[in-house]
């Protein structure tokens, strides 16, 4: 099964392909995006390994010329240094502002190529494959490209939108378990959101998720993808309603910052959500059986909601104070007030952000 979701920015439009198969796929829609001539890819070695061989081969065999640019795996390559070494590495080359320059990678892959081709001679076309659970629902979707900044997340970006998001499915079967739940992570942040239909079906389906069935994967996938995509189509520029997609990040940024990146972005997420979620209950927002639902199904994904470090409190709200979703000074906390609802709040009395964080 492959769905195809339209994003609807006027003349920043393109499509989201969600599917078995789609990566060999690529090269024809990408020539239906009346691209030709040379493309650039840009990947890491775990990636590179696995697919860029068949990813060169259905660009080549629709026309293209492809070249691959590998850069070292982990976040640490997300920096505005290895930004530099690709300006270098294109201008070598003679990319010109023509040249689609392709992402095939998880998130870092994705928001480090993308900021390198939203600033590289001012902007060149751009096309996210995203191979990880995590980036085909979140970051691979919507525009958002960054890299970060010493320990701060995602400081230096821009809003750019792909031409073309190619997700295939199978290319799930090869992640580890450990990068299924990390996803997993966004997956139930979406049905939190705006999604009961999808939080049920995660309730039911979670064992066979974690097994990797790819149909079931294909349609959690299709529905957090669509969850995306309609908020982004309301507010590209993250100007009020995006701001829901921050619910469990708030918490989460900061707990991947106080770890120096060792906590993944996923397990960062599912502890925010869970410290969202309490602080919602706290406040008398969400109901008790709701609360326990968001829980058991973070922990049903194998994922931690909570995180045991010693005297953590106060480097935590230390790092949440950087976060760009400070307004006029205050925290802004994404909380759920159902399943499939949440809101906003800038004005959480400072003794319970503490308590939540202890």
């Amino acid at each position: 099964m492959t769905y195809q979701i339209h994003v609807n920015l006027k003349e920043r439009s393109y499509p989201v392909c969600i599917g078995e198969g789609v990566l060999g796929q690529t090269g024809d829609l990408l020539a239906e995006r009346n691209s030709s001539g040379r493309v650039v890819v840009i990947t890491n070695p775990t990636v590179g390994r696995l697919y860029a061989a068949g990813l060169t081969e259905t660009l080549t065999s629709s026309g293209f010329e492809p070249e691959v640019i590998t850069v070292p795996d982990g976040e640490a390559s997300k920096s505005l240094t290895t930004a530099g070494k690709l300006y270098e590495s294109l201008a070598r080359r003679k990319v010109e502002r023509t040249t689609p320059i392709l992402a095939l990678g998880g998130g870092v892959i994705g928001d480090l190529t993308g900021f390198v081709a939203a600033t590289y001679q001012r902007g060149v076309p751009f096309v996210q494959i995203p191979t990880t659970l995590l980036a085909q629902v979140d970051s691979g979707i919507g525009g958002k490209v960054a890299v970060n900044v010493g320990r701060l997340k995602n400081m230096a970006g821009a809003f750019y939108q792909p031409r073309l998001v190619a997700s295939d499915t199978t290319t799930l079967l090869t992640l580890p378990l450990k990068e299924i739940r990390n996803g997993m992570a966004e997956v139930i942040k979406s049905a939190v959101i705006h999604d009961p239909v999808l939080f049920a079906f995660l309730e039911a389906n979670m064992p066979v998720l974690l097994n990797r069935d790819v149909k079931t994967l294909t349609y959690a996938v299709h529905r957090a993808a669509e969850v995306k995509v309609n908020v982004v189509e309301q507010d590209e520029g993250d100007r009020g309603l995006r701001h829901i997609l921050n619910f469990g990040h708030t918490f989460g940024h900061a707990v991947e910052s106080v770890s120096n990146f060792k906590v993944g972005h996923g397990t960062a997420v599912a502890i925010g959500m869970a410290a969202a979620s309490r602080m919602a209950y706290r406040l008398g927002m969400l109901s008790g059986n709701d609360l326990e639902r968001i829980l058991k199904v973070i922990m049903a994904a194998g994922l931690p909601v909570s995180m045991v470090a010693k005297n953590a409190s106060p480097a935590l709200m230390r790092a949440m104070l950087h976060d760009k979703k400070i307004d006029n000074g205050k925290l802004k906390f994404i909380l759920p007030t159902g399943i499939g609802t949440v809101t906003a709040r800038t004005d959480v009395n400072p003794e319970i952000i503490a308590e939540v964080l202890r």
